[in-house]
Parts: structure tokens; sequence; C-alpha cells
């Protein structure tokens, strides 16, 4: 991906089941394996806690370890292998973004919830995003407690141990504390006196896998990641079931708990939960679609097949925009998260057209570095971020076509990306997204909750200024949050403000206000731009299992799959109208 995208979060979790495999540092080697193999998800912070079997009064039942440093996982993979090894079962380790809060050690995972009883002592750490955080902070306050921090992991920290502390199970604790939560979340956590669980929101956006076998109990938010650590097949890791909680005892025992019936169950005043009451009404399942297209790992076999099938969907688009010869067309992708999209698209450039010219363009000098105070020798430095590879693209005939698997922002491809490419040459550049225009913020752990910072929406803005010739973009907008507000008031049907407006423009419209977006102005080369339909991405990502299986695309469509969404778009079409540059939720 061009623009740089940051992503709550990463999560492991290994519960010992036998005593036999604690003998050296088992439970350690595969924690750190599976942060280590799970770094992709989380570079600003780490953190890991591993809990004591029967600990001792007058020592600590839990070790833990956090950094916030330029190399978190490192430092925390270091103290975990200068720790003493003593008795220990339940191991947990977190890596973060900080997309909500300060890159501080105060925000890393796990948190901790002290107790002089262990049955309430909770650690708990989880990769997640609410939208009603505040609303939650508040209701919290206002019955009697004392909240020390407003960080979403505290909040849901100190709710789940709450509700302990009042002595419900587990499980009744989890669906109690989450049960007014809006949002996404993939958490993991264990008490002091043993007992450990993992839980995945009723929509399932947020990612979650568990392995089970006669040694341990594991989860972490990738398949792949617990394939390598404990070398089984893709077919031995399991989706954590939405809206469930897994929950091992502390003698091993393993359950699977619907908190969606619990709520319910609780709320008739029926006494015994079923997992298969039939009149329960369960949320749609809406997976994160960029999870499949750009965050996780192409190594899970799922993604692999997919990203491959996104590239490939382009190719009748990007051969209408190149509008040249097949010999006079070189083909390249953005470094390095295009780079299986690509594979998808020549094996099928070569299926229906034998000869294709394609290469390694662009390549992302990681070192890069520039601390010039100079605006304008800064500019000319940003420039360079990519290197650029020479005599491949034939000057003033060439048609250069490169693959990106998203376009969010669009400054790194107008600033650097662009400029670079300009320098081969080429008659037209095509930059083709594997995705569809991201036109909607996003409120469930993915860095883009403005409006301002999406260069589709941007578009949207001038093609409604020069609609007509009437410069009335802003009026159009405030009316449309005015008339989204007043239906939003009087019923429950959520209301999408943008979806009208969009629709006023044909894609083609679209896709040649975000192009001329993008274009700097020095550029020599005509610069075009396709994306990836909707329909198409859906056909995609469609499990074999479930062809008809939905998956998220709020950030595309505007149709979010909780209250909470719909609400952060009212508040960012408000705060980008207000002049607001802050977080919309």
């Amino acid at each position: 991906m061009s623009d740089e995208l940051k992503h709550e979060c990463a999560v492991a979790m290994v519960v010992l089941r036998k005593a036999a495999v604690a003998t050296g540092d088992y439970g350690g080697t595969k924690l750190s394996l599976l942060l280590e193999k799970q770094h992709n998800r989380g570079q600003d912070g780490a953190g890991a806690a591993i809990l004591s079997e029967n600990p001792t009064p007058g020592e600590p039942p839990y070790w833990i370890a956090k950094s916030a440093s330029a190399a978190p996982l490192a430092d925390v993979l270091g103290a975990i292998g200068r720790r003493s090894v003593s008795r220990e079962r339940i191991f947990l380790g977190h890596l973060r973004y900080a997309t909500f809060g300060k890159n501080e050690v105060a925000f890393c995972h796990p948190f901790v919830h002290e107790s002089s009883e262990l049955a309430h002592t909770l650690l708990l750490a989880g990769n997640f995003n609410l939208t009603n955080a505040h609303e939650l902070f508040d209701d919290y306050s206002r019955h009697g407690s004392f909240p020390t921090s407003k960080a979403d992991g505290y909040l849901i920290t100190e709710l789940v141990a709450h509700e302990l502390a009042g002595g419900k199970s587990l499980a009744d604790s989890i669906s109690t504390a989450l049960a007014g939560a809006d949002g996404a979340w993939t958490l993991c956590g264990a008490t002091g006196d043993g007992w450990a669980f993992a839980t995945r929101d009723p929509h399932g956006i947020r990612p979650g896998f568990y392995y089970i076998d006669d040694n341990a109990v594991v989860v972490a938010s990738e398949r792949p990641a617990i394939q390598a650590a404990f070398d089984v097949p893709p077919e031995a890791v399991k989706e954590l079931p939405p809206g469930e909680a897994l929950v091992v005892s502390p003698d091993g025992t393993v359950e699977f708990c619907d908190l969606v019936v619990r709520l319910e169950t609780r709320a008739e005043g029926r006494n015994s939960p079923s997992r298969l009451s039939s009149n329960v009404s369960r949320p749609m399942i809406r997976p994160c679609s960029f999870e499949r297209i750009y965050f996780s790992r192409a190594n899970d076999a799922d993604i692999h097949r997919e990203r491959k099938a996104l590239g490939a969907a382009l190719v009748p688009q990007i051969l209408k925009a190149a509008d040249a010869p097949m010999e006079d067309i070189f083909f390249s992708y953005i470094p390095n998260s295009a780079r299986i999209a690509f594979h998808g698209l020549i094996e099928h450039l070569f299926d229906e057209h034998g000869k294709v010219r394609f290469g390694e363009i662009a390549v992302k000098d990681a070192k890069f570095r520039t601390f010039i105070a100079d605006a304008a020798a800064r500019r000319e430095f940003y420039k360079h971020v990519y290197d650029v590879t020479y005599g491949l693209v034939r000057p003033g005939r060439d048609t250069l076509v490169v693959l990106d698997d998203s376009i969010v922002r669009g400054n790194t491809m107008k600033n650097a990306i662009l400029p670079m490419l300009d320098r081969l040459g080429p008659k037209r550049i095509v930059i083709a997204s594997s995705a569809p225009p991201i036109r909607y913020p996003d409120c469930y752990g993915i860095d883009m909750s403005t409006l301002g910072e999406l260069v589709a929406f941007r578009a949207l803005v001038n093609l409604l200024n020069g609609e007509q010739g009437t410069g009335n973009g802003e009026r159009t907008l405030r009316e449309a949050l005015e008339e989204s507000l007043h239906v939003s008031a009087r019923s429950t049907r959520p209301n999408n403000p943008l979806a009208a407006l969009y629709a006023r423009f044909t894609d083609d419209q679209h896709c040649a206000e975000i192009a001329r977006l993008l274009t700097p102005p020095d550029m020599k080369a005509e610069v075009k731009v396709v994306y990836q339909s909707v329909e198409s991405l859906r056909r995609c990502l469609a499990s074999d299992a479930n062809p008809g299986s939905a998956i998220g695309d709020w950030y595309f469509t505007g149709d979010y799959p909780t209250p909470g969404g719909h609400k952060v778009l009212e508040n960012a079409l408000r705060n980008h109208l207000e002049r607001k540059n802050g977080r919309s939720y």
C-alpha cells in the first residue's frame, strides 16, 4: 500500500493443558513465536504477561513486560527470554498500533485489574476499537466507580472485572460487560486463579483463530502465526465463533459459551442459556475485508487465493484504461502488499494474451530517513522514498500500469510515486487499485476516521462544487447532514448522508476526478485511475464453503454493521464541515 495505514492490533494467548509441556520454556517460546509472526500488525508497542499456576501468597501471581520504544517487540521478547521460569500456565501477548491514545507504555496491553482476590484479578489484551468508549466511560463513572484512565482497553478490563467482583461467572461477566459496547473486538484474558478466555464481537469484524491439542489452547489474530508456531496444517486452526467466548478452566477443560444467547436469556428471565436456542436473533457476520486485501499476511492460503482473484478481476478495466497494444504496456506494482494481487493479474494476462511485459519498477527504500528542516528540500527528499528501475519502460511509447492494493489518502502516490514513475518517460500511467474507492471513514480498528483525508471524498466535494458550475458543494453536504440527523432522530433505521451524493456521478467521473487530484503539477505522463468494483470484490472474497457469505465493506459502501458506525459517519461529516481534524468517535 502506498499510503501508511495503521491498524489495531495483534493478540496471542497460550494456555498449557499438561504439566509435561511446562518443562523448559515451552509456553514462553510459543508466545514469542506467535508475536514475531504477527509483527506486521503492530509496531508502536508490545506487551506480554505470564500467569503462574497455583501462585503462592506473598508472591505476584503474574509476570508482565511492556515497551513503547523504537523496537518494542525486541524489548518484550528479550524480557521473556530473561525471566525466571517457574510454574507458569497462561501466556498472553499483544502488539499495538497507536490509533487510540498516545504511543506510551501506559496504553500498551495487557491491561491489569489488581485485586487481593485471585478470582477478581484480571489481565486483558485485545485487537479492538469501540465507537462508544466515551459513553461507556461516563456510564461507568456515574455508577460510583472511579476510572483512572480513558483508554478503551483499560475500560473493558474494568467493566469485566466489575462483573466478576459481583459474583458472575466468567462467561456471564464478559457478556454483561460487553452488552453495551459498539464496535469490534477480539479479546484474550485471564484471571489470577487460572481461568482464560478469548472472544470476538458478534459481527466477527476483527479476526481471531484458535487451535487446541492435548498440550495447549492457542489463540491468535492470524491463522498462519498458529500454523508456524505449532507446525499444524490450516484445517487444524479454526476461526473463533463471533459472539462466543472460548473459556479454559484451571484444569484445562475447554468450553464455548454463546454470549449472545446468554445475554438474551437473562433479559427474558430464563435460567439456562442454550447454544441451540432458535428464537435468538443473531447479528450478521461482517468480517473486515481490509484483512483480506491488506492487513493479514498472504501466507494464509485463503487470503493468498483471494488477493490473486482481486488482481485478475481488474484485467478488463486496466486494458480499457491503458488503451494501447499489449506490446506497448508494461505492468508493475507497489511493493510489497500488492505483490500477490499482481501475481493474479499477470497470470490472467498470460492466459488471455500469452506474452506480457512486467517487472518491479518501484522498490521501497526501507532505510530511507530524512531529518532536513527546510520544507522545499524535505519535499524533494520525499520523492525518493521509492527507488526506481530504469531501462524497462520505453520513454514516449509505453503505457505503465502500476497495481496498488488500495488508495486511501493518495499523498504518497501524488508526492512520491507518480513523480518517480514520470521520470521513466511513459506516455501514460494507469494506477489500478485492487480495492474499491474508500469513500467512508472506518471506526472498527483502521486509522482512517476522518472524511477529509480520503481522496475519494475530496473528489466528491470537487464534483459537487463543479456540478453545473454552482460551486455549492459545501452547502449540499450540509443539507445532506441535516437531513440525515433529522431521519436519525425519528427512526432507528440507519441513514447514510453521502450515498445519494455519490450516486449523482458515474464511476468514470469519480475516477477521473481522483486521477486529477493525484496528478502532480509538473506531471508529463497522462494519469488514469481504475478501481475494483464492490460487486467484484464480493465475488473475489466469497468463501468456497459459503459463496454468498457477507463481508465488511462499509468503507466502500457506507453500510456499517453497528449503529455506532453510522453515528461516526455523521460525526465525520460534521467535523469536515466545521473544519475539525480530530477523530470522529
